[in-house]
């Protein structure tokens, strides 16, 4: 969010990467990094940068503490110690996001997503396919994805919508009865007030080949450039993250197309529901 705020910042005082990066002795890049979220600055050389872009605004007053503020704590911010190590180094800025957001999109293709899947399920997913996410200790791996699931039902929890293929309900992972209890459990996750569940079924006439998976994660935020938006995009090795304005628009339409596409919630459940009956 910092550096959302600082690249609003940046902009809005018409400067450049380079005229940032000369203002308080860094590289351009380090300036780039920052603003992705990918590094700090110390107190200093923050409030240098702030007061910086504060003195070519001129035409409004910025708070140059309030951003110094935002900084505090960042140090403990995802701490990737203990269980929480088997995160791969590519995915832990997706679990920040998750932890901070108001609204959560996430399309899923062949598998049931993390958010969602029962613990039998994700044993027989880590011990019988060849998934990359981990490669360290199986019960770690099974704590950190069941942590991340807090987002769903912690208090003032965000909006979370799901558009899933039916092939990830078909699937089997495991066997039957851990897919029936992952269906069971499914549906009664459809039934929170803040998740939104639908499937994308066979028979739909979807707007365009979505052969991959992607979440889009909106972030409030108390300053003055509005919501950060980003859509992360899952590789086999490596997670792209990406925040222009232009891509995250397109994202959105085909969103929009996708959930149209998809049987509304009320159908979603009923349909998970038969396949309870028929596993």
């Amino acid at each position: 969010m910092l550096g959302h705020e600082l690249r609003h910042l940046r902009e809005e005082a018409g400067c450049g990467l380079e005229d940032a990066a000369k203002a308080i002795g860094r590289t351009d890049s380090t300036i780039s990094r920052v603003e992705l979220g990918q590094t700090g600055l110390t107190k200093r050389d923050l409030h240098a940068l702030v007061s910086f872009y504060a003195s070519k605004i001129g035409r409004r007053k910025v708070e140059v503490d309030w951003y110094v503020e935002q900084s505090k704590g960042s140090q403990q911010r995802g701490r990737w110690s203990g269980y929480r190590s088997v995160y791969a180094k590519f995915f832990r800025m997706a679990v920040d996001l998750e932890e901070d957001a108001s609204v959560i999109s996430q399309y899923q293709t062949e598998a049931i997503t993390g958010l969602l899947q029962t613990e039998h399920y994700m044993r027989a997913l880590f011990t019988t396919q060849r998934v990359r996410v981990v490669d360290q200790d199986l019960e770690d791996a099974v704590r950190a994805r069941l942590d991340r699931q807090r987002v769903l039902t912690k208090p003032d929890s965000a909006q979370v919508r799901f558009v899933m293929s039916e092939s990830s309900l078909r699937r089997v992972v495991g066997n039957e009865e851990i897919m029936r209890g992952q269906l069971e459990h499914l549906a009664e996750v459809a039934t929170l007030p803040n998740v939104q569940l639908q499937v994308l079924p066979f028979t739909a006439r979807t707007p365009a080949q979505v052969n991959f998976n992607f979440t889009m994660f909106r972030i409030d935020s108390p300053g003055t450039s509005g919501p950060l938006e980003f859509v992360y995009v899952e590789e086999l090795h490596d997670g792209k993250y990406v925040d222009d304005q232009r891509v995250v628009k397109d994202y959105d339409e085909l969103w929009n197309a996708l959930v149209g596409s998809a049987l509304d919630p009320v159908e979603s459940r009923e349909l998970i529901l038969n396949l309870v009956k028929e596993a």
